[in-house]
């Protein structure tokens, strides 16, 4: 192997998910426990679609890091990135489930993330530099070292490279929206790829009109902006003016919250095969639809198989 094809970058946890819906945490005695958290989620569901790929983060050296660690292996996801940092608790994500749009989410990460412990200085950029995609979050610039880590990998990128910046805004990880979106300008300036859902987009450009969201990613500098737009499905737009739209694939909805990071690894198979745009959106959107028609999120994760035969009877 030269290099990975896609190395993601943050967030990792366990996500313990209620085995009723439609009725509140207070009420639920039995939840099932997933390997979760969004950029461990994307380099899952690209190992899924055939891609090797890794994942850089930080678990607490506990049983629950041990769960991450054994996870990963499962799903073939290379784990040599992943270390433990003595004295915090691996994350622990509790949700609602209440389809088909309604899913809270509840985050144990206190008192720090170890995630966020990320350090510029335990950076392997040989590798970072030769995969075929970086995956960073906007949540990997809520707080330091990480943000500073996440800002380092980014720019070791060559400029032709696609490396993209998530903008998983989680509201609870910052003080404010403005401060949220000073962090997404920064790192923009080394993306050339972006990727959010209408309202992360906003807080990104302060444009809520999906064309004007992603026009204001562009001017950012980003080469691809991808607008997510839930039910009316994706937009995507380029630098050299090229839009190309994917409409939504109808599903029961079970739990939403996975359908993003499934996109997210779809997408970078799509982008690494080559695929136009338009062929690009529909694959990364129907791998999300699968994945909200499920309960957990990484053991979800649809192969590209199955995400064809979906295509297939659209």
């Amino acid at each position: 192997m030269t290099g990975f094809d896609v190395i993601t970058m943050g967030r990792v946890g366990v996500d313990l998910y209620p085995l009723r819906s439609g009725v509140p945490l207070d009420e639920v005695d039995t939840f099932a426990r997933f390997l979760g958290g969004s950029a461990t989620n994307v380099a899952v569901a690209a190992a899924r679609h055939g891609r090797s790929a890794a994942v850089i983060t930080r678990t607490g050296a506990d049983p629950f890091g041990r769960f991450v660690h054994r996870a990963l292996d499962g799903y073939g996801v290379d784990t040599r990135f992943v270390a433990d940092v003595p004295g915090l608790p691996t994350p622990i994500t509790f949700c609602e489930l209440f389809p088909p749009d309604d899913f809270p989410l509840y985050f144990y990460r206190h008192p720090k993330a170890p995630d966020l412990e990320i350090r510029a200085e335990d950076l392997d950029l040989a590798a970072i530099t030769g995969a075929g995609i970086l995956w960073t979050t906007l949540t990997g610039l809520s707080a330091e070292p990480s943000r500073t880590a996440t800002l380092t990998a980014m720019a070791a990128r060559p400029r032709d490279a696609l490396t993209v910046l998530d903008l998983d805004y989680r509201p609870m990880f910052w003080e404010s929206p403005d401060e949220a979106r000073l962090q997404a300008h920064t790192a923009l300036e080394h993306a050339t790829v972006a990727v959010g859902n209408l309202a992360e987009c906003e807080v990104a450009t302060g444009e809520g009109i999906p064309e004007r969201a992603a026009r204001g990613l562009l001017d950012r500098g980003v080469r691809l902006a991808v607008v997510k737009r839930g039910p009316d499905g994706v937009l995507g737009m380029t630098a050299d003016g090229t839009v190309a739209e994917a409409k939504p694939v109808p599903v029961e909805v079970v739990n939403g919250l996975g359908a993003g990071d499934a996109f997210g690894g779809a997408l970078c198979h799509a982008l690494l095969s080559g695929r136009p745009l338009r062929r690009a959106l529909a694959f990364a959107n129907a791998a999300g639809a699968i994945v909200a028609s499920r309960l957990s999120c990484s053991d979800a994760m649809p192969d590209t198989a199955e995400v064809t035969t979906l295509l297939e009877t659209m």
